[in-house]
C-alpha cells in the first residue's frame, strides 16, 4: 500500500491528469486529486469482467494490476485518448516494479531473520545470500533495540528514515517490542558502535518518547556470525537488565563479571553465598552502609574521596567500614575482602532477579 501511493504521489508532481489506484471492489485506495481518495467507482465491475487487458469508460481509461497470476489492483487515469493509454500503461508497470520490489524486500528480510534466529543451515546461507544480493563477507554488528510494545511499529518506522540504505543497514522487527538494526561496521569499532546507538537513542527517545534499550553484540565478520552477534546483544540486553538497570547501552564486550555470573547455575551461585556472608549479614546491612559501600567501590576503595562524595568526616566512612568487617567477616580496605564482597553482592543481585522473574511466569500461568 505505502509503496502504491508512494508512486501516485510522485506521478502528481509530473503528470497535470487524474490518476488512481483502486482495489477490485472499487475503493480509491491513492489518488493524485487527495478527494477522491476512500471513495467507490462503480465502473470497477465492467472493468473486471471484461476480457481487455485495458479499457475505456465514463471518460476514465482503467487498467488491470496483476501481482503473480491474479488481478489486484485497477489503475485509472482522466481521458480516454491515446497519451491517456499510454501514460497510463507506463505507471501501471511502475507500480508493478515496486510491489515487485517490496515482495524483494520481504523475502530478504525473512531470509535474515532465519540467519539470526539459527533457521538457516549455514552451508546454504552464502548461496541464498547471494540470492538475496546481500553482501556474504562483510563485517556487521547486531544493536538490539528494546522498546515499548504499544511504540514497537513507529520505532520501526523511524529507524528506516534513519538508516534508508538497504544495502548496509538492516531494520529488522523480531516482535512487538523488539527490533534489530543488521549494520555494516566501520573500520573503528568503537567509534561505529558509539555513534550508531548514539544516533539510535537520541532520535528514538525523542520522536517516540519511548524508554529505549540496546544490546550490542561482537561483530560479525561473515553474514553466517550474524547470528552469534545476535545472541550476544540479547545476553547484553538481558545481563545489563540485572546488573546495570540505570543504562540503556550494554555492550557484550563491557559485560565484565556480569556476564560470568550469568551463566552459573543457581545452586553453585547459592553456595558461594553461603560461604561468603555468614547467615543473616547481608541482611543485616542498613541502607545507609549500603550507600556507603556503593560509594566505596565507585571511588575505587579510596577513602578520602568517598568521604567527600558523601559529605561525611573520614572517621565517619572508618566507623561504618568497621561496622561492615563486624557483621560480614570482610574489610573492604582489603583488596582481597573487597573483591570478594563485589562479586558475592552481584551473585546475590543475579538470584534475587532470578527468582523475581520466576515468579512472574509462575504467575501468567
Amino acid at each position: 500500500m505505502e509503496e502504491i501511493k508512494k508512486c501516485i504521489k510522485e506521478v502528481g508532481q509530473i503528470l497535470d491528469r487524474t490518476v488512481g489506484i483502486m482495489d477490485t471492489s472499487g475503493l480509491v485506495i491513492a489518488c493524485t486529486d487527495a478527494s477522491w481518495e476512500g471513495t467507490e467507482d462503480s465502473s470497477v465491475r465492467a472493468v473486471l469482467l471484461s476480457d481487455d487487458f485495458i479499457a475505456s469508460n465514463a471518460g476514465k481509461t482503467y487498467i488491470k494490476i496483476q501481482v503473480g497470476d491474479q488481478t489486484q489492483y485497477i489503475g485509472f487515469i482522466s481521458g480516454t485518448d491515446v497519451t491517456s493509454r499510454t501514460y497510463l500503461e507506463l505507471i501501471s508497470q511502475w507500480i508493478r516494479a515496486a510491489l515487485r520490489e517490496r515482495n524483494t524486500d520481504a523475502e530478504r528480510e525473512t531470509f535474515i531473520k532465519n540467519i539470526l534466529l539459527e533457521n538457516e543451515l549455514p552451508g546454504d546461507i552464502p548461496l541464498k545470500s547471494r540470492e538475496f544480493k546481500v553482501p556474504y563477507a562483510v563485517r556487521r554488528i547486531v544493536f538490539l533495540i528494546r522498546v515499548a510494545q504499544s511504540e514497537g511499529p513507529s520505532c520501526v518506522e523511524i529507524l528506516h528514515n534513519l538508516f534508508p540504505d538497504r544495502k548496509t543497514h538492516y531494520v529488522l522487527a523480531m516482535d512487538e517490542e523488539t527490533i534489530v538494526l543488521l549494520s555494516d561496521l566501520g573500520d573503528n569499532y568503537d567509534v561505529s558502535v558509539d555513534e550508531t546507538s548514539k544516533t539510535i537513542l537520541d532520535n528514538l527517545n525523542t520522536e517516540s518518547m519511548s524508554r529505549v534499550f540496546i544490546g550490542i553484540g561482537m561483530a560479525a565478520e561473515t553474514m553466517k556470525d550474524a547470528a552469534k552477534s545476535y545472541r550476544e546483544a540479547t545476553m547484553a540486553l538481558r545481563v545489563g537488565s540485572i546488573f546495570e538497570n540505570d543504562r540503556y547501552v550494554m555492550r557484550y564486550d563491557k559485560l565484565g563479571l556480569g556476564r560470568l555470573i550469568y551463566q552459573l547455575p543457581p545452586t553453585l551461585c547459592n553456595m558461594f553465598l553461603d560461604e561468603v556472608f555468614p547467615k543473616g549479614a547481608y541482611e543485616a546491612l542498613d541502607s545507609e552502609t549500603l550507600l556507603t559501600i556503593s560509594k566505596f567501590f565507585e571511588n575505587n576503595l579510596n577513602g578520602s574521596e568517598t568521604s567527600r562524595r558523601l559529605f561525611v568526616h573520614r572517621n565517619t566512612l572508618v566507623y561504618r567500614l568497621d561496622k561492615v568487617q563486624k557483621i560480614t567477616g570482610l574489610d573492604l580496605r582489603s583488596f582481597d575482602d573487597a573483591v570478594l564482597f563485589k562479586l558475592a553482592s552481584m551473585v546475590r543481585t543475579y538470584l534475587e532477579k532470578q527468582d523475581k522473574n520466576g515468579r512472574l511466569s509462575a504467575s501468567k500461568w
